[in-house]
């Protein structure tokens, strides 16, 4: 019996696509000669663990001065990379508070970057609990960020269902007794919730 969900955010609830941005931004071709000259997932991975968001950012255009005015974009405009809400996976997150099944973040955010998604986001704070790998400084798929939540929330593994976008994070929580949906769009997470008795069709909108 499922006692707790558990949602990871980006490109779960949140689309997050900083190549299409940039591609729109500055083309295609130079995005590829940007993102091949400067590592942007490892500066972000920074941010993930708790590093300042806007200092993590301003310092490394700093150090890179041919690409300063792109890498600043990804403080000053980073909402526009985290956008749109995946309207379906919110649903079926309002449909199991609706329910009162207890609902649970699970995600590598930056405490600054979770800070203006909250502004743009108002179902983010529907949350009962929220692991944050920017606040518990560590992240998917090590272990720990998964033996918080165990800890925290009291609830056995083999209780939890989580979906995630990402493999390698699926396969972790898989490794400690969670059950799992690999996330591929909030179709397949509606029938998956549907599989497991927490919501029926109709509440999963799955109804024709």
């Amino acid at each position: 019996m499922i006692k707790a969900v558990v949602f990871d955010l980006g490109k779960v609830l949140i689309e997050w696509h900083p190549e299409r941005f940039y591609d729109f931004e500055i083309g295609i071709e130079r995005r590829k000669l940007f993102f091949a000259a400067v590592d942007m997932f490892a500066m972000n991975e920074r941010i993930d663990l708790g590093a300042d968001f806007q200092k993590t950012v301003y310092d490394f255009a700093k150090a890179h001065p041919d690409w300063q005015t792109e890498i600043r974009m990804w403080h000053d405009r980073w909402i526009e990379m985290a956008s749109p809400p995946i309207t379906g996976s919110v649903k079926l997150l309002q449909a199991l508070k609706s329910k009162n099944m207890p609902v649970f973040a699970l995600t590598n955010f930056g405490i600054g970057t979770l800070k203006t998604a909250e502004k743009h986001y108002p179902f983010l704070h529907e949350f009962d609990r929220r692991y944050v790998s920017g606040d518990l400084k560590i992240i998917k798929p090590n272990a720990g960020i998964y033996q918080a939540l165990e800890q925290d929330c009291g609830i056995e593994t083999k209780a939890l269902l989580f979906t995630d976008d990402r493999p390698e994070n699926i396969t972790a929580a898989q490794a400690r007794g969670w059950k799992t949906h690999l996330f591929d769009g909030p179709s397949g997470w509606a029938k998956c919730l549907v599989s497991y008795g927490v919501l029926t069709r109709g509440e999963a909108g799955l109804d024709d």
